[in-house]
């Protein structure tokens, strides 16, 4: 049973295992794809219903590029077609759009389609929906550390200033809260380069049902795993 007083204010989720649930099932990678973002839809709603006030998904990598160019351009041609679909819904539903990650290297159609949905839904607070597409927190990390270098080279800062908090300024999720819960499916046991810095003291649950199988009962099994951990920080309480 949920405790609805201890739902993780922040979801972070590693979408894994769309080119092989669709493999399995004799269909294209890109059916695999079109299936984990209508889950990905239902999640959306669950958080919602939940209380949950963050969620970010790991959608596209850096490394990703590596992968066939006729799929990568499935993905940035769905992803800006279902950002245009649902704006109506984040609108109603009061969620707010950030991307996450390096937007450069994007087609201009879909970076004029993330940059108009997050402006259109900048006010809204209900949740607040983190796409991390073209991201890689190694790359984040640089980026930080290379604006630090500029304005202690500038004079603008000094060495004994650079603290934990001023790092996190220089991110890509400044805004957002680390992430309470990171849920990756597929049963991979590993981070693929996603919030290294956010994620020192997120509680990790890893299922093996690949994204497509994923849903609202598993989302909140996941969550009744969290909240009978003990999160000590550090500490011994």
């Amino acid at each position: 049973m949920l405790d609805r007083k201890k739902i993780p204010e922040h979801i972070a989720i590693i979408m894994d295992g769309n080119g092989r649930w669709a493999k399995r099932r004799g269909l294209s990678r890109s059916e695999g794809h079109r299936k984990g973002m209508a889950v990905l839809k239902d999640i959306i709603k669950a958080s919602l219903e939940l209380g949950v006030k963050f969620l970010t998904v790991y959608a596209f990598s850096t490394e990703n590029w590596k992968r066939p160019k006729l799929e990568t351009d499935f993905l940035m041609d769905m992803c800006e077609k279902i950002i245009v679909r649902e704006l109506p819904y984040m609108l109603k539903s009061d969620i707010r759009l950030r991307h996450i990650g390096r937007p450069e290297v994007l087609t201009e159609s879909l970076r004029k389609c993330i940059n108009r949905t997050e402006e259109l839904t900048r006010n809204n607070r209900r949740l607040v929906f983190g796409l991390a597409f073209n991201y890689g927190s190694r790359l984040e990390i640089l980026d930080a550390v290379r604006a630090i270098a500029q304005d202690v080279k500038t004079g603008a800062l000094l060495p004994e200033d650079i603290t934990e908090e001023l790092f996190k300024t220089h991110l890509y999720t400044k805004d957002s809260p680390d992430p309470d819960l990171l849920i990756r499916t597929s049963g991979e046991m590993r981070v693929s380069n996603f919030l290294l810095w956010q994620i020192a003291y997120s509680e990790f649950y890893v299922i093996k049902k690949q994204w497509p199988d994923f849903n609202k009962r598993e989302l909140m099994r996941a969550i009744e795993v969290y909240q009978k951990r003990c999160r000590r920080f550090g500490g011994i309480e």
